[in-house]
């Protein structure tokens, strides 16, 4: 597929996915821009085994990562106080700043699948059924995994003194 196609397909759900990373959605139009120009110089190193979308999600989310760095300021997680439930009770967690840092903290190290499920699910919002999609598995799959990852942050959480 050629670059233009999949940036006409594919960067509105990429700025979506920055966009619930950050609370600036100029900085989230920046950082996806940026995603597509690294996207552009490592295109051949893509191996076409996952989605597209996932790949792409990944090189969104290490840029906002780098960004933040570059900023040398942490991301604004308090934004987080009003999202829709997605089936977790993480919003009440996401208040607190020191929380949402150790729960970030804790995914930024989490194993895959289960911290690309949990991120495109929670931050992302996606539904089961597109992250199936990403990883070519069934929604089954993506809910076994998501309820994993979300146990695996609870126990951490429960581990570091919080409920």
């Amino acid at each position: 597929m050629e670059f233009e196609k999949i940036y006409q397909l594919y960067f509105r759900e990429v700025f979506l996915y920055v966009r619930s990373l950050t609370p600036d959605e100029v900085t989230a139009e920046e950082i996806a821009q940026e995603t597509f120009v690294k996207a552009l110089k490592s295109l051949n190193q893509f191996d076409g085994r996952k989605d597209i979308r996932a790949w792409l999600f990944t090189i969104a989310k290490n840029t906002y990562f780098s960004y933040c760095r570059r900023k040398k300021h942490d991301a604004d997680w308090t934004e987080y106080e009003n999202i829709v439930d997605v089936g977790v009770h993480f919003a009440e967690n996401l208040v607190n700043e020191e929380k949402a840092f150790l729960i970030h903290k804790f995914l930024h190290n989490m194993e895959e699948p289960y911290k690309e499920v949990f991120n495109l699910r929670v931050f992302g919002e996606l539904s089961y059924e597109k992250i199936g999609t990403l990883f070519q598995k069934s929604s089954g799959w993506v809910r076994v995994t998501f309820y994993r990852a979300k146990k695996k942050i609870e126990e951490y959480m429960e581990e570091q003194g919080y409920e």
